[in-house]
């Protein structure tokens, strides 16, 4: 640990700006230390709405702020725009690209990323949502397959680019299902003249029982009906084995022959991993990581051996001896970034820490328009009034008045025409089957990973 400031002023380094990094920072305004925001990117992402910036409904100023701004009033942190490449937990500094900043104190919240489960290939064919790149990206290709199918020359190839997969049942696969099918059944329905957008398929497979089964019963079987009567095709029990452009291939959970589904378009939301700086501060620190890449942190948050290092939010696993090991969500990230800048606060204050007690507010998914399922303690709730509620929560957390101001208006505007104002085509517009012609034509060699066994994959 880095002493050299400890009798003036500790030094703080927060990595990561995401739910757990950002309330870090908050909790220490007014506190007598020099704290510093590092990420790589200059704004604060309210993730759980990615999805509708993926299906047009928001756009990524609505639910993203810039760092600076929302902490202008804490004038004891500054916020620097970098990539951080490695840690030396001994001597006490973080190392940038360009330059080392030193610390007395670590909070590393540089949360998780996507898992393909070794199949690295996939992320070209099926892209995940964790950014703002990632929601238009997603946007693009939805978009764009209708495009495609209203050019389409045959009949095969119309239901190819109208077919849409969605990997995983859990909130994001079972929110941009359902948003997916406001989009084709309603807000595009009278768009095209040579196709028909409310004959789109839209397929989500989950190799669970039902989608969203962490859920008690009857919450998943409620989810399952909701999304079947949205128009959504739901296949439960199927685990995919392959995806290229042109199809997603599947086999039964229990054994059985393959199955595919011809589709253009895939997206994937099936499972995460801990950001690969995760496993740089255990090296350094002389730690093992736990399943998925994530450290264990003792009872105040902080790494075995190294008090002055903390780790929050989805890099963390937490083991609470009444909730058991808590889950990747954003009220756990933020509360335990807090708690850290607490710890950090006890420590100048030369008080004791007090062990983190997550406290839980609940869990809600939605899942098209009038229907949520969800649970506050042991009440267990779903349709309409769990949809309001959700409604209420999420625009209660969006980061800042502004962004909760224009969340509502496209959200009324939304909700009484059916359209969706940011259905805007970005970025490259060469189609994907396009992009691969291209480069098999110049024999361009796609890349392999055998971090796990690219066979048979729970999803």
């Amino acid at each position: 640990m880095n002493t050299s400031a400890t009798a003036n002023r500790p030094r703080v380094v927060i990595v990561g700006g995401g739910f757990a990094g950002l309330s870090a920072a908050q909790q220490f305004r007014g506190t007598p230390a020099d704290v510093t925001l590092v990420d790589r990117r200059n704004y604060h992402l309210f993730q759980p709405l990615l999805y509708q910036v993926a299906t047009g409904e928001l756009s990524p100023g609505n639910i993203a702020s810039p760092l600076r701004g929302i902490l202008r009033g804490n004038r004891n942190v500054r916020t620097l725009l970098g990539e951080v490449v490695d840690f030396d937990v001994d001597k006490g500094f973080v190392q940038l690209a360009s330059e080392q900043l030193p610390f007395d104190y670590l909070i590393l919240a540089a949360g998780s990323q996507h898992r393909y489960f070794g199949n690295h290939t996939w992320k070209q064919y099926a892209p995940c949502l964790k950014t703002v790149d990632d929601a238009t990206e997603i946007r693009r290709r939805i978009l764009n397959a209708f495009e495609q199918a209203e050019r389409a020359e045959s009949e095969a190839e119309r239901k190819q680019w109208m077919t849409f997969v969605l990997v995983g049942g859990g909130p994001t696969g079972c929110e941009l299902a359902g948003a997916l099918a406001e989009v084709a059944f309603k807000t595009m329905a009278k768009d095209f003249r040579r196709i028909d957008p409310s004959k789109a398929r839209i397929v989500l497979i989950e190799p669970a029982d039902q989608p969203l089964q962490y859920y008690p019963d009857p919450l998943p079987q409620r989810s399952a009906a909701a999304l079947k009567k949205l128009g959504v095709e739901v296949l439960t029990g199927k685990m995919v084995v392959d995806i290229d452009d042109k199809r997603v291939r599947m086999e039964p959970r229990e054994g059985g022959p393959a199955e595919e589904i011809p589709a253009r378009t895939v997206i994937w939301a099936a499972g995460v991993k801990a950001s690969p700086m995760g496993q740089r501060l255990a090296d350094r620190a002389g730690i093992a990581t736990e399943k998925a890449g994530r450290l264990p942190v003792q009872q105040d948050c902080s790494i075995a051996g190294h008090p002055h290092v903390f780790v929050c939010g989805d890099l963390a696993i937490f083991h609470d001896e009444e909730k058991g090991e808590l889950p990747c969500l954003a009220p756990v990230a933020s509360q335990m970034g807090r708690h850290a800048a607490k710890c950090v606060s006890a420590d100048i204050a030369e008080t004791p820490r007090k062990p983190f007690d997550y406290f839980d507010k609940g869990s809600l998914a939605v899942i098209g328009r009038y229907h949520a399922v969800g649970t506050i303690g042991k009440l267990k709730l779903h349709g309409i009034v769990a949809w309001a509620l959700w409604l209420f929560v999420h625009l209660l957390y969006v980061t800042q008045f502004r962004n909760r101001l224009l969340v509502v208006i496209q959200w009324g505007w939304t909700y009484f025409t059916h359209d969706r104002s940011s259905r805007l085509i970005t970025g490259d517009k060469t189609d994907l089957h396009t992009k691969i012609k291209i480069a098999d034509s110049h024999q361009i060699e796609r890349p392999t990973n055998a971090e796990d066994s690219p066979s048979k994959i729970p999803v």
